[in-house]
């Protein structure tokens, strides 16, 4: 073979997708994150079932989601992280059940709840990346304000904060509790900030910048095709669009994107069966907390299997939410929309990928296009 051939091949290779979804990363203690993140999910909302609240229990998911943070961190900086995450949920469902009061949500007016959530999009994008957070990015605040705006009976404010702040400090006590055993108590040592240089200040706000495009761009496309497409929930787009926005490379961002696709295809089928099924509600949230462990234990290590969990538990915790309403629920509009909205999400996350790849390539003829600075945001 030629060195033309051979360097031809290499360049190939170097953007092939196909290996990432047959990989799998060794396993890092995610039984134990897993675990953390069942039990913090399952409690609430086994409580609110059972005082007959079930109408809070979208705030109590979203409240759950503090124990994603600081997987495997020592227990100070665990709480330090996971203390930021909460407070910034909080704040954020507090904007959310303002703005579905206030007719900003898809069903009344789908437009501001895209220009909200575009702004949401960027502007936690940011505080995440000072903060320090990982999961890096504003996905789950996407979600969540976007999710809650447009819950059509909206519960009491005091009691929706009330759910997700009781929430989110059981997520801080389970996060914790390791140090009930021996062998797992460290010094607790709450982390000193370091210094951020003038160019990751760059690099924050430039990042920031894409959320706000891709967001901004998924939403309204979705929103336009809508009518045409017949589907709804167009912020499952802006959610999509902002997964290939996370990591060190152009290859593996790109790859996020074709893999929240195909996840999401795998776990429409499992969402399909569990709904066949006809569980009830406890029974939904057993499942919800077991797919919760599910996608903890392989987030990191294969993204497809995590998004053939994260799918199911995504809209059965809509379904949970809905139930205590009279409306009729459309599965079959939920998985249908789902699928198209993700398609549509993740290929413009992809497209925002590819442009300063294309940038770098072309116009600045760097010689590592798709490197992206260590400096950028983490997977």
């Amino acid at each position: 073979m030629d060195e033309a051939a051979q360097q031809k091949r290499t360049r190939l290779a170097d953007i092939n997708p196909i290996p990432s979804f047959f990989t799998m990363a060794p396993a890092d203690r995610d039984h134990e994150v897993g675990i953390r993140c069942g039990i913090t999910v399952l409690v609430p909302l086994l409580t609110l079932l059972l005082v007959d609240r079930i109408d809070l229990a979208i705030f109590a998911s979203f409240g759950a989601f503090t124990a994603i943070y600081g997987r495997n961190l020592k227990h100070g900086a665990r709480m330090q992280m996971q203390v930021r995450a909460g407070g910034l949920m909080l704040v954020v469902l507090l904007l959310a059940t303002l703005a579905g009061r206030n007719g900003m949500s898809e069903g009344e007016n789908p437009w501001a709840l895209v220009g909200l959530t575009t702004v949401v999009a960027g502007a936690c994008a940011v505080v995440t990346a000072y903060w320090g957070l990982r999961p890096a990015g504003s996905l789950f605040q996407i979600f969540a304000f976007a999710a809650v705006a447009s819950v059509p009976h909206q519960p009491p404010v005091g009691e929706a904060l009330l759910t997700a702040a009781g929430t989110i400090a059981f997520a801080l006590l389970v996060g914790i509790a390791g140090r009930l055993h021996p062998e797992h108590r460290h010094a607790f040592v709450w982390p000193r900030g370091e210094a951020i240089t003038v160019e990751r200040h760059r690099i924050i706000w430039s990042e920031g910048i894409w959320y706000v495009v891709a967001a901004g761009v998924s939403g309204s496309l979705a929103t336009l095709l809508g009518p045409v497409l017949g589907t709804e929930h167009v912020y499952w787009a802006m959610v999509a669009a902002v997964v290939p926005l996370v990591g060190h490379s152009t290859r593996y961002r790109v790859n996020r994107g074709l893999q929240r696709i195909v996840g999401t295809f795998l776990g429409l089928l499992v969402l399909a069966v569990i709904l066949w099924i006809h569980p009830p509600l406890w029974g939904i949230v057993l499942i919800i907390a077991l797919l919760q462990c599910t996608a903890e234990l392989y987030i990191a290590r294969q993204y497809v299997l995590a998004q053939t969990a994260v799918t199911p538990l995504a809209l059965l915790s809509t379904v949970l939410a809905m139930s205590a309403s009279t409306d009729v629920i459309d599965t079959e509009g939920l998985l249908y929309d789902r699928f198209v909205e993700t398609v549509i999400g993740a290929f413009v996350g992809m497209v925002c990928v590819l442009t300063p790849w294309a940038w770098r390539k072309w116009v600045l003829h760097s010689t590592s296009p798709s490197r992206i600075s260590p400096s950028a945001n983490p997977s």
